[in-house]
């Protein structure tokens, strides 16, 4: 009940930032700097090709936090915290000694906590 509630609230967010997230706004003047072949070779001077894939990297994770596909980020991000819920929920093995050593009343002879 609890991951259903989870899910629910989560896809129910996601639904709202895509619904009222305002459309991500490119500058006419400067654009995507990425996209320029100058501005590319700038960065593969300085630091070869792995400056431009993590300038690319970077460029893709910074979008993952802004207008719709935030929407998109959360959604995965609440069906991954579900099914992880889930996955720990469902294996009493994972919790259940520590619980029960909590839980259990010392033996005789054992000193007081």
């Amino acid at each position: 009940m609890i991951s259903a509630l989870v899910l629910a609230s989560g896809l129910g967010a996601a639904t709202a930032i895509y619904f009222f997230a305002p459309p991500t706004a490119v500058d006419p003047l400067t654009g995507d700097q990425l996209d320029r072949k100058k501005f590319r070779h700038e960065l593969r001077v300085m630091g070869g090709n792995a400056n431009v894939v993590a300038a690319e990297f970077m460029d893709w994770f910074a979008g993952l936090w802004q207008g719709r596909s935030l929407a998109a980020t959360v959604a995965v991000l609440t069906v991954a915290g579900t099914l992880a819920l889930r996955f720990v929920a469902l294996r009493p093995e994972l919790w259940a000694p520590i619980a029960a050593e909590k839980i259990s009343p010392p033996g005789p002879g054992a000193a007081p906590r």
